[in-house]
C-alpha cells in the first residue's frame, strides 16, 4: 500500500516537471546552431566578467541633514609659510562672538626657507595638478574619499638638501580650536595683543616694525588648510596654493564656507569638514582709497547642513539576480534570433527553388486536355 502511494506521488511530481528531457535520438544539431551557441557563451562570459568587476567596486552615497551640534569646538589645521621673518608676524582667530584665540594655543612658528627644494617643488607640482583635475572632474573626490588613509601623506615633505641659506620665511603650523560660529583667521604684521574692543596687532602701533614687515612680505604658500579631524590622504581646496605678491603692501582674502561632513568607508570613520573657497587679493593704497591691512585674511562661515558620505557595496543577492538575468536573457534571446533567422533563410531558399521550376506553355488537345511537352517538329503549311 505504501509503495502504491509512493508511485502515485512520484507520477504526480513527474507530471509537474517544467523541464522535460528530450531523448538524444530526437535532437538534431546543426552548424548554424553551434555557431550561435559559441557566440552566446562568449557573450555570457564577457558580461559575467564585467558584472563581477561591478560587484567588486564600491560607490559613495551622499545624505544631507541639519547639523544640530553647535556646542562642540571646531578644529582648524594650519600649515602656512609666509615670506617674512617670524618676529614680524602674528596669527590669531577672532569670531563673531568677539572671542579671540591666540596662536600660542596651538600654532608653532618655525624659521624656514621660502624657496622649495627640488623634491618639495615636485610635491607641490603634483598637488596642483590634482587640484586642477578635481576642479574639472568632481567625481574624483569619491576616489579620494575611498583612498583615505591608504594613499601617501599630503603633508609637505622635509627638505632633502642641507642648504646653508639663512631662513627668510616663517612657517606657521599646528591647529586651533574655535567656536562653531563664523570667524576670521588672519596672519598679519606683529603679535596680537588684547584690546577692550576686540584685539590689535603690535606692529600697527610701531611704525618701524611695520616698515620692516613690508620689506619682507613678498609671498605666501598654503601647504595645508583643513577643518575638523585631520584625515591623511584627503586633499583640500587650498592645499599647495602659492602666491607671490607683486606689491609688498598687499592683502590676500579668502571667503570660506565650511560644511560638516561625516565620512564612513570600509577603512575609516571620521568627523571632518569640507569647504568651498573664494579668493580675492588687492593692493593696499590709502591714497587711492584702498584701505586695510596687508596680510592673509581667511573669513570662514559654517553651513547649517551636514553631509554624510557612506561607502556602499552591491549585495551578493543583487549580484546573483543580475547574473541569472544575463545568462537567461542571452540564452533565450539567441535561441529566438536563431529560430527567426533560420525561418527567414528557409523561406528565401524555398522561393528560390520554386522559381527554378517554372512551367512551360501547354499545348491543348482536341478533347480539352493539355500537353506540357513542347513538340520537337512543327509542320509549316504554305
Amino acid at each position: 500500500m505504501r509503495r502504491l502511494n509512493r508511485r502515485k506521488t512520484l507520477s504526480l511530481v513527474k507530471e509537474l516537471d517544467a523541464f522535460p528531457k528530450v531523448p538524444e535520438s530526437y535532437v538534431e544539431t546543426s552548424a548554424s546552431g553551434g555557431t550561435v551557441s559559441l557566440i552566446a557563451f562568449t557573450t555570457m562570459a564577457l558580461l559575467t566578467i564585467m558584472e563581477f568587476s561591478v560587484y567588486q567596486d564600491t560607490w559613495m552615497k551622499y545624505e544631507y541633514e541639519v547639523d544640530k551640534d553647535f556646542s562642540s569646538k571646531l578644529r582648524i589645521n594650519i600649515d602656512i609659510t609666509v615670506a617674512m621673518k617670524c618676529q614680524y608676524v602674528g596669527a590669531d582667530v577672532l569670531d563673531l562672538a568677539e572671542t579671540m584665540v591666540a596662536s600660542a594655543d596651538g600654532l608653532v612658528y618655525e624659521p624656514a626657507i621660502f624657496d622649495l627644494s627640488p623634491q618639495q617643488r615636485e610635491w607641490q607640482r603634483m598637488l596642483q595638478l590634482i587640484q586642477s583635475r578635481l576642479q574639472e572632474e568632481h567625481s574624483l573626490q569619491d576616489v579620494i574619499f575611498k583612498s583615505a588613509f591608504k594613499s601617501a601623506s599630503t603633508a609637505l615633505p622635509p627638505r632633502e638638501d642641507d642648504s646653508s641659506q639663512p631662513p627668510d620665511a616663517c612657517r606657521i603650523r599646528g591647529h586651533l580650536y574655535v567656536n562653531k560660529v563664523a570667524g576670521n583667521f588672519h596672519i598679519t604684521v606683529g603679535k596680537a595683543i588684547p584690546h577692550p574692543r576686540g584685539h590689535a596687532h603690535l606692529a600697527a602701533l610701531v611704525n618701524h616694525d611695520c616698515k620692516q614687515f613690508l620689506k619682507f612680505l613678498s609671498g605666501k604658500r598654503i601647504d595645508h588648510l583643513s577643518f575638523g579631524e585631520l584625515v591623511p590622504g584627503i586633499i583640500n581646496p587650498l592645499d599647495g596654493t602659492e602666491k607671490i605678491a607683486l606689491d609688498h603692501n598687499q592683502m590676500f582674502q579668502y571667503f570660506i564656507t565650511v560644511v560638516p561632513t561625516k565620512l564612513h568607508t570600509y577603512k575609516i570613520s571620521a568627523d571632518t569638514h569640507q569647504f568651498a573657497v573664494t579668493e580675492r587679493e588687492r593692493v593696499i593704497n590709502h591714497a587711492a582709497g584702498s584701505h586695510g591691512v596687508s596680510g592673509i585674511f581667511m573669513k570662514y562661515d559654517l553651513s547649517s547642513l551636514m553631509v554624510t558620505v557612506t561607502e556602499e557595496h552591491m549585495p551578493f543577492w543583487q549580484f546573483f539576480v543580475r547574473l541569472c538575468g544575463i545568462v537567461g536573457g542571452i540564452f533565450s534571446t539567441t535561441g529566438m534570433l536563431h529560430g527567426i533567422g533560420k525561418f527567414i533563410v528557409e523561406i528565401i531558399y524555398c522561393r528560390f527553388r520554386l522559381g527554378a521550376y517554372k512551367p512551360v506553355n501547354s499545348v491543348p488537345f482536341e478533347d480539352g486536355h493539355t500537353d506540357n511537352h513542347v513538340p520537337l517538329l512543327e509542320n509549316n503549311t504554305h
